[in-house]
C-alpha cells in the first residue's frame, strides 16, 4: 500500500514540475514575442502590456509651496495613488531633436520654430557661404553669438565655427514648439503623441519608481541645467546616460519636458479641484532643464504633472513619440 502511494506522489510531482516547466516556456515563448516588436521599431523601446503604479499620494510635509512661492499646491493634482492597466506600445527612446524636426520642416515647409529664427540655426548653409565676411561676422555676432572676436576671423575660419556650433545644436532637443507642432511631427512619422498614462509608465516602470532611475534622488544622473558653466541649459538627446527609465528611454528625468496627448484633468477618484481641468491644457510631463526652483528634486519625478495651454510655447518643452 505504502509503495502504491508513494509511486502515486512521485507521478503527482513529475506532472507538477511538467506544468512549471511549460508555463515557463509559454511566458519565454511571450517575452521572445515582445523582443521581436522591439526590433520592428529602431530607436524605440517596446513597454509591454500590463499594469503599473500611476499618482502619488505624497503631501507638502515640507512646506514647499511657501516656501517656494508656488501658486499651485504641490502633488495634490498627482493623488491617489493608483493601478492602470495599458496594451503595450513603442516609444522613443530619445526625445525629438533639432535635426529631427529640421527634417521634417524641410520637406513638409512646416514653419521654423520662433527660437531657430532668433538664434540663426533655421539659415540656410548657402546663403552663409554667399555672404561678404562682413555680413557674415555680423550674423556670427548677432545670431549665432559666438564667443570670440570676430573682427579678426577670416571668413573660412567663421564659416568653420558656425558649422561646428551648428552640428551641437543638431543633436539638443527641439523646444519652443507647441502641442500643435509636436503633433504634426508625429503624424508625419507615423506615430503619435504618448498619453500621460503611457509616459508614466514608461518613466517608472511596473514597480513604480519614484525616479526613471530609481527611488533616490541622485543629481547628477540628470540634467537639471545646472551643470556648471555650460552656455546652454540643454543637453544632447540621451547623453547623460544615468537618466535612463527601466525600458530604456533617456531623458525622462531631465533635460526638456515633453507634450503628451492627455487632456488635463483630475485622476479617478482625486478630491482636488481646479478651474483648468478639461478639454483646456494639455498635460506636460518630465522635468525641465530649469533653473533655480525649478531644479528641485520634486520636478524631477515621474508622476509630476505638469500642464499647458497646447497653443503655448517654453524654452524647456519639447517631445517624443509614441506608436502601437
Amino acid at each position: 500500500m505504502l509503495r502504491v502511494m508513494a509511486e502515486k506522489v512521485k507521478k503527482t510531482s513529475q506532472l507538477f514540475w511538467m506544468l512549471l516547466v511549460l508555463l515557463a516556456l509559454m511566458a519565454c515563448s511571450s517575452d521572445e514575442k515582445e523582443q521581436k516588436e522591439v526590433l520592428l521599431e529602431p530607436d524605440m523601446a517596446y513597454i509591454p502590456s500590463g499594469s503599473f503604479i500611476m499618482g502619488s499620494d505624497k503631501k507638502d510635509e515640507a512646506n514647499i509651496q511657501k516656501e517656494f512661492g508656488f501658486v499651485d499646491p504641490l502633488f495634490e493634482n498627482e493623488h491617489p495613488e493608483h493601478q492602470v492597466t495599458l496594451a503595450g506600445f513603442h516609444l522613443d527612446l530619445r526625445e525629438v531633436s533639432n535635426a529631427d524636426y529640421k527634417k521634417f520642416v524641410v520637406e513638409t515647409k512646416y514653419p521654423d520654430p520662433v527660437a531657430w529664427i532668433q538664434n540663426g540655426y533655421n539659415v540656410h548653409w548657402d546663403v552663409l557661404e554667399q555672404s561678404t565676411l562682413e555680413r557674415l561676422q555680423s550674423i556670427a555676432n548677432d545670431y549665432f553669438k559666438l564667443d570670440r572676436d570676430t573682427s579678426a576671423m577670416s571668413k573660412e575660419s567663421l564659416l568653420k565655427d558656425i558649422a561646428a556650433l551648428q552640428r551641437q545644436r543638431d543633436q539638443l532637443p527641439v523646444m519652443g514648439i507647441n502641442w500643435y507642432d509636436a503633433y504634426s511631427y508625429c503624424q508625419w512619422e507615423k506615430k503619435r503623441l504618448p498619453t500621460e498614462q503611457e509616459w508614466e509608465k514608461a518613466a517608472r516602470g511596473s514597480q513604480g519608481n519614484i525616479y526613471p532611475w530609481g527611488n533616490e534622488w541622485r543629481e547628477e544622473l540628470t540634467n537639471t541645467g545646472e551643470a556648471g558653466e555650460q552656455k546652454t541649459t540643454l543637453l544632447a538627446v540621451g547623453s547623460v546616460t544615468g537618466d535612463r527609465s527601466p525600458y530604456g528611454v533617456f531623458d525622462m528625468g531631465g533635460n526638456v519636458s515633453e507634450w503628451t496627448d492627455s487632456w488635463y484633468r483630475a485622476y479617478p477618484g482625486s478630491k482636488h479641484t481646479s478651474e483648468i481641468y478639461g478639454d483646456f491644457h494639455r498635460v506636460i510631463r518630465g522635468g525641465g532643464a530649469g533653473v533655480g526652483h525649478y531644479a528641485i528634486s520634486t520636478f524631477f519625478r515621474a508622476s509630476k504633472r505638469g500642464h499647458a495651454d497646447p497653443s503655448s510655447l517654453s524654452t524647456d518643452v519639447g517631445f517624443r513619440c509614441a506608436k502601437d
